[in-house]
């Protein structure tokens, strides 16, 4: 077989209601991408990968499906979507949906109809329990809002559960016809052409059948790199089941029999290397699994290194890494990661543009977007708005994106569904004039990375590792990255290609202050 195309490749995460609105809406859609695609074109993006843009009652902006098989009509039709997905293809770049197994709206026809009685058709496609003996929910489980995670349907007597929103019934996959709708839905958006799915909640689906309790953790909270223990309980018996792999494994194989294989890449929020590792099996589930213990990495050498080492050694042999260091769910990689020093961010992506397998940029980080600050009264997220439960504000990484520096930034003739992002800097007008732009230094990583690193065979090697500096190996190229204020002496490079600060580097025996240095190796390993 090829090289699968994601490999070497840039996987732009494109939140759909934040990047252009074509109809003076408020909101971004479909026809927003594609009267703006020259943008992906010129970035030398691989995949275009879509927040959910199935119909929705938006208790979770489109992570509630109440429809898998159409689009939301805020957000277009489905020939905005096969329209979108030709120009993709007559530009080499694939179109990713995102699909939402593990719950659907309460609003959905399955869960209207399972609500309506116990003997209902579609009353097992969601978990329904009894109330324990004293009245209470069925166990201890809580919710990512830290309620508990069940809700007590007052007509047919039982209690349903929800691992998010009471809203956001979570669907029952001990039933084989889950399965059975599942494939139908895959099979609808891959006949319409679209390259693949992310998978949200990859490691969700299943619970345990018995329903027992989660142990207690009273030290876990919501920055813990042990991602599923929130609110002082291990997510252990609602979350990362055994029985998930056998979903993906038969996925998988459905996919691959087809004439284009598709991708399949998980939103797999695990503690530990080790757990992302059994999402690829052995190369025969998931052909990308996000990873949370590097993105949830404190930006210091020795902690991103161990987790890229790590991963190196746990997955299996033919297995892809992949790299993200923002999404819509976490504070931007500018602000959690670089505190929006512009030398920390263009450090940060050359790190993640670098490494071997596939990269994914959220949308505005090629602008180096910080994250906004949305007042109180703006926030849209149900999730998040008005909660004390320790949830950072979403909406602060979802910001509209600046076309230009006009008031409206270009995104939009009527009134932003938010605040359009404020910092007017980061503009694509003003950045693509600039050739020092941090958009500049983004479309060069992405052509080197897809020149140099579209291999199976590029693999990653430490070579130097301490507190302020990281120097490693990824297929042919050397990065050389210094974490510190000071100016760092290292060996010249052999072949330096471009600098994290102004693209071409001028000093080649030296690290200014947050700068990486990439050059290709030409001289064999020591």
């Amino acid at each position: 077989m090829s090289t699968p195309w994601w490999v070497g490749g840039t996987v732009y995460h494109a939140y759909v209601r934040s990047f252009r609105d074509s109809d003076g809406d408020g909101y971004g859609d479909l026809g927003g991408l594609i009267e703006r695609f020259d943008h992906f074109v010129d970035l030398g993006i691989t995949a275009l990968w879509l927040s959910p843009i199935t119909n929705s009652p938006d208790h979770d902006w489109g992570y509630d499906v109440s429809d898998y098989l159409d689009v939301h009509p805020e957000l277009g039709t489905l020939a905005d979507l096969d329209e979108l997905v030709e120009v993709g293809s007559r530009h080499g770049i694939h179109v990713v949906m995102d699909l939402i197994p593990n719950h659907t709206s309460a609003s959905h026809p399955w869960f209207v109809e399972a609500k309506s009685s116990r003997n209902s058709s579609t009353r097992d496609y969601y978990v329904w329990a009894d109330a324990a003996a004293n009245g209470s929910p069925p166990n201890n489980w809580v919710d990512d809002t830290g309620e508990p995670a069940w809700t007590w349907d007052a007509d047919s007597k039982q209690y349903y559960m929800h691992n998010f929103l009471d809203l956001q019934p979570d669907l029952n996959w001990w039933n084989p016809l889950v399965h059975t709708e599942f494939d139908r839905i895959i099979d609808f958006w891959l006949d319409r052409g679209v390259a693949g799915f992310r998978i949200d909640v990859a490691n969700g689906l299943y619970h345990d059948r018995e329903l027992r309790d989660n142990p207690l953790n009273p030290r876990a909270h919501i920055w813990d790199t042990e991602v599923q223990g929130r609110y002082g309980i291990e997510h252990v018996y609602n979350f990362n089941r055994p029985e998930v792999h056998d979903v993906y494994r038969h996925w998988r194989t459905r996919t691959e029999s087809r004439s284009t294989p598709a991708l399949l890449m998980g939103e797999t929020w695990v503690a530990r290397v080790d757990e992302l590792a059994a999402y690829y099996g052995d190369d025969d589930q998931l052909h990308l699994a996000l990873n949370f213990p590097f993105l949830f990495a404190p930006f210091e050498p020795p902690a991103l290194a161990r987790i890229v080492s790590e991963s190196v050694a746990a997955f299996p042999a033919g297995a892809v890494m992949v790299w993200a260091g923002s999404n819509h769910d976490v504070p931007r990689v500018a602000t959690r990661w670089a505190q929006n020093d512009p030398r920390r961010v263009r450090l940060a992506q050359t790190l993640l543009a670098t490494l071997p397998g596939a990269y994914v940029l959220y949308y505005g980080d090629e602008l180096g977007m910080v994250d906004s600050d949305v007042p109180d009264h703006l926030h849209r997220d149900p999730l998040t708005a008005g909660r004390l439960n320790g949830q950072w504000p979403r909406d602060n990484a979802r910001a509209p994106m600046r076309w230009d520096a006009s008031p409206s930034g270009g995104f939009s003739s009527g009134e932003p569904w938010l605040p359009v992002h404020p910092v007017v800097e980061q503009n694509v007008a003003d950045q693509l004039a600039d050739p020092t732009s941090m958009l500049a230094l983004l479309r060069t990583l992405i052509a080197v990375r897809r020149h140099h690193l579209s291999d199976l065979t590029a693999i990653y090697r430490d070579v130097h590792v301490d507190a302020s500096r990281w120097v490693y190996d990824s297929g042919p190229l050397r990065v050389n990255a210094n974490f510190s204020n000071e100016t760092v002496f290292i060996e010249p490079c052999d072949a330096p290609l471009l600098s994290s600060l102004d693209v071409r580097p001028d000093v080649l025996d030296r690290l200014r202050p947050w700068e990486a240095v990439v050059s290709l190796r030409t001289s064999p390993r020591p």
